[in-house]
């Protein structure tokens, strides 16, 4: 969802000017949503080399956009290792190598804390500091930063192939939790922008606010009920619904981390790749944060059996 994406509304004063302007994105997502949706759409049913070709590339976006907010510069090694490592994560997954994949990227934390990036001041978000006692907050900051950002990206780049790799619940599994977090994010949308109301989180995300959180939960128990319909014979209601609420959850907080992220690193979006989102991080926020939590699950129920069971 994104701060910038306002996925659980905005409260506006009533005015017409500010009610215009609670929709004044709406045109750009759809734009981006019809370009972008299909090709995802495609791409993880097909899954294979097409569902993997798609990841690795949003691995390189994220991986960059993330070392943006840091302040890297080209000069840096991470600028190399950093986005290849992450694609490399994917394809060690793909490959049924999970177990490697994990390995990999506790390598690359230690790597990342042992090489923090460079930069010219000690300036990190809104916070500047000076001096010596300056420079040691500065330094352990750009260790945490880029030490945070492997397992927070990486997470993702293993559970994202792991989970469709299933041969027996794959497709069913990812088309379950990306209705979810579509589901969430469009009634989060919808919702906060016509009620508004009192804000969730307005030291992190002024613009959400608790209807749009609300309204993202029914939504998301409504994919979830869809999908579970159409891709099963039968099923518990209750289970389904209890399972996308927490995971509708999980979903909006993976949304206040990035937000609560970029507020760390003073940017307004994470990139502009996405006309009306902003960066990718912007968009996939929240699939970064369930998606692990749905591999785990799938982890314990087992290979073969779908979520909702």
């Amino acid at each position: 969802m994104g701060e910038g994406s306002g996925g659980s509304g905005r409260a506006l004063a009533d005015d017409p000017a500010s009610k215009a302007s609670r929709w004044s994105d709406l045109s750009r997502r759809v734009a981006s949503a019809l370009v972008l949706l299909p090709v995802a759409i495609v791409c993880v049913w097909w899954g294979g080399a097409a569902y993997l070709s798609l990841i690795a590339l949003g691995c390189l976006v994220l991986g960059y956009e993330f070392l943006g907010m840091c302040g890297a510069s080209a000069s840096d090694s991470a600028w190399y290792w950093f986005p290849t490592g992450l694609a490399a994560v994917a394809a060690l997954t793909e490959m049924g190598s999970a177990l490697a994949a994990l390995t990999l990227l506790a390598l690359g934390t230690v790597l990342a804390w042992a090489f923090p990036l460079r930069r010219a001041s000690a300036s990190v978000g809104d916070r500047t500091t000076t001096g010596n006692a300056g420079a040691a907050v500065c330094i352990w900051d750009h260790k945490f930063n880029l030490a945070f950002g492997v397992p927070y990206l990486g997470l993702g780049a293993v559970a994202l192939p792991w989970l469709r790799a299933d041969p027996g619940a794959g497709l069913a599994n990812t088309v379950f939790v990306l209705a979810i977090v579509w589901g969430s994010d469009i009634g989060a949308y919808m919702v906060g922008r016509l009620v508004g109301g009192p804000r969730l989180a307005p030291a992190i995300s002024p613009g959400k606010t608790w209807s749009g959180s609300v309204g993202g939960l029914v939504s998301a128990a409504l994919a979830g009920l869809a999908v579970a319909a159409c891709l099963s014979n039968g099923f518990s209601p209750s289970h389904v619904i209890g399972l996308a609420i927490v995971l509708g959850i999980i979903s909006q907080a993976g949304d206040l981390l990035e937000s609560a992220l970029k507020r760390h690193f003073g940017v307004k979006d994470s990139g502009r790749i996405i006309p009306g989102h902003g960066g990718l991080l912007d968009r996939i926020d929240a699939l970064l944060a369930v998606a692990p939590a749905a591999a785990l699950l799938a982890f314990t129920v087992g290979r073969g059996v779908v979520l909702w069971r």
